[in-house]
């Protein structure tokens, strides 16, 4: 195998992983705060009285979820574009 295959096949496997890091990134993201927002609900729908601090509770909990799904597309896009294996292509 030469240097120019072995490039090639690693800018195939960096873009599958890449993709596979967002999808699963997406994915536990997604379910994750589906399943706070139920809680969420559920939780103000027992006490009322206390909406307000469940609400707060609720979006800083969600920032937290969404922040894994975002570092997974840094780590997608550090695949896509700085990655060291694939920096020395050059196709002719």
């Amino acid at each position: 195998m030469n240097e120019q295959t072995l490039h090639l096949v690693m800018g195939a496997v960096s873009i599958i992983v890449a993709g596979l890091t967002t999808a699963i990134g997406a994915f536990g993201a997604a379910f994750g705060e589906s399943r706070i927002g139920s809680a969420a609900m559920d939780a103000m729908a027992r006490q009322p009285d206390e909406g307000a601090a469940i609400t707060r509770n609720l979006f800083v909990t969600l920032a937290m979820v969404e922040s894994t799904a975002i570092f997974c597309l840094v780590i997608a896009l550090i695949l896509l574009f700085a990655n060291p294996y694939t920096a020395g292509l050059h196709l002719q």
